[in-house]
């Protein structure tokens, strides 16, 4: 799909004060696409989320694609689908092993399924999980891995899928950074086991709120399309139309997961522009690499050494206090917020919040490589619609605060 990108002359995009981390990309195409879709009568799980899971299949070069309300909804899909949870002997639940430098929607969808989550620590240069640390965290329990490509770069995933063929593990990606990523020259969701996409507002294209997951195998996903809406055996649309018949069955007690065609209204053309999207974000974190690349205040995001394209959900930087006179993450991000700009804190390392050091003992010095990041990591406003001007000022507080001259590439206005 080739489309323009965005035009930022909308009635929500506005010039304010405060620049915001993120804000998301709504334009005239997106608004009238909602408004036929309120027009039109029917705006429960309908006809637009069937085409808008038609054309993710096409996108994504993958079979099935399974729109839901929500990232982790999909998550939690995609472990019942799996039959990953409880498994019955009352002493022992299933294991996933995964990462601590995630959100903690990643975490929850697996205790939320009856499942144990297993962590192991992170990359300093991707902040994704170590892939080399996997093989000593499987044990018996363990049925499967869910990676997070952060930020929207790729795991390695040669290495990733080698080890779980071999211990005969269930793959659940964790996309929901990395709609529109590829790795060594094949799109995210293109290949492998199950993905699973957030269409939050935040992120790289959105249906307000909703995910999606494309899957590769066919009885999986019939399995998920079951599990979406209440366990019945036959989708609304089916049973609503003039030819459809409400006679049910409910195969499972399943779960309300599914997408609305008001959010599918606002995802169809999103998807058509994702690409377009995705280069502005690119132009984007050029522009900060070429501003930022000399400082030793702050650790850029570094690239991965396998080929990938990052569609680059957020930018993350390290502040390094130890070059940066003791100024900590937090006075930082306060620093930028007396300049009127917003930033963003992804994420708190999952392990040290109260609640799963409480439940599964975990503390501080269990995943030292997700400490360190977790204590040092904000990511500066990103988004396509972003005018120069507008990261000129983030690029100029950056300056003034770290008493760096003015990088070159930013206007004169904003200096």
């Amino acid at each position: 799909m080739s489309h323009a990108a965005p035009n930022k002359n909308t009635p929500f995009f506005k010039e304010e004060d405060f620049l915001p981390f993120t804000i998301p990309c709504v334009d005239e195409d997106v608004i009238n696409s909602a408004i036929d879709c309120l027009k039109s009568g029917w705006i429960a799980t309908g006809p637009r989320v069937q085409k808008f899971e038609t054309d993710l299949c096409e996108y994504l070069a993958c079979p099935h694609a399974i729109a839901v309300n929500s990232a982790t909804s999909g998550l939690h899909l995609a472990l019942l689908a799996c039959g990953i949870g409880a498994n019955g002997d009352g002493k022992k639940t299933d294991e996933v092993i995964t990462t601590p430098m995630t959100f903690v929607s990643t975490v929850n969808s697996i205790i939320h399924a009856g499942a144990t989550p297993v962590f192991v620590d992170v990359e300093p240069n991707t902040y994704n999980m170590d892939i080399s640390k996997i093989e000593a965290a499987i044990t018996p329990h363990t049925k499967a891995i869910m990676p997070v490509h952060f930020t929207g770069m790729s795991v390695d995933l040669d290495l990733l899928y080698e080890i779980a063929r071999k211990h005969n593990l269930r793959v659940i990606e964790d996309a929901a950074h990395a709609i529109g990523s590829s790795y060594k020259g094949r799109k995210i969701g293109s290949f492998g086991d199950i993905q699973v996409y957030s269409f939050h507002p935040c992120k790289n294209m959105t249906t307000a709120e909703g995910g999606a997951l494309s899957v590769h195998d066919a009885e999986t996903a019939k399995k998920m399309r079951i599990q979406r809406f209440h366990g019945i055996a036959k989708d609304a649309w089916d049973r609503y139309s003039k030819d459809g018949n409400q006679q049910i069955d409910v195969i499972t007690p399943g779960h309300k997961y599914n997408m609305s065609d008001l959010q599918a209204a606002i995802g169809i053309p999103q998807l058509q522009k994702l690409d377009a999207m995705n280069v502005q974000r690119q132009k984007h974190v050029a522009r900060y690499k070429k501003a930022f690349e000399s400082w030793d205040e702050i650790t850029l995001p570094q690239d991965a050494t396998y080929e990938n394209f990052n569609a680059f959900h957020i930018y993350a930087i390290l502040i390094n206090p130890e070059k940066a006179d003791g100024m900590t993450r937090d006075t930082l991000m306060a620093e930028l917020k007396n300049y009127n700009i917003g930033t963003g804190l992804h994420y708190p390392a999952v392990h040290l919040f109260d609640y799963y050091k409480k439940t599964y003992g975990f503390k501080r010095g269990d995943f030292p490589r997700a400490e360190t990041i977790s204590d040092r990591i904000l990511s500066l406003p990103l988004f396509p619609q972003m005018t120069e001007e507008q990261q000129d000022r983030v690029i100029s507080a950056l300056s003034r605060i770290f008493n760096k001259p003015q990088p070159s590439c930013t206007s004169s206005e904003s200096r």
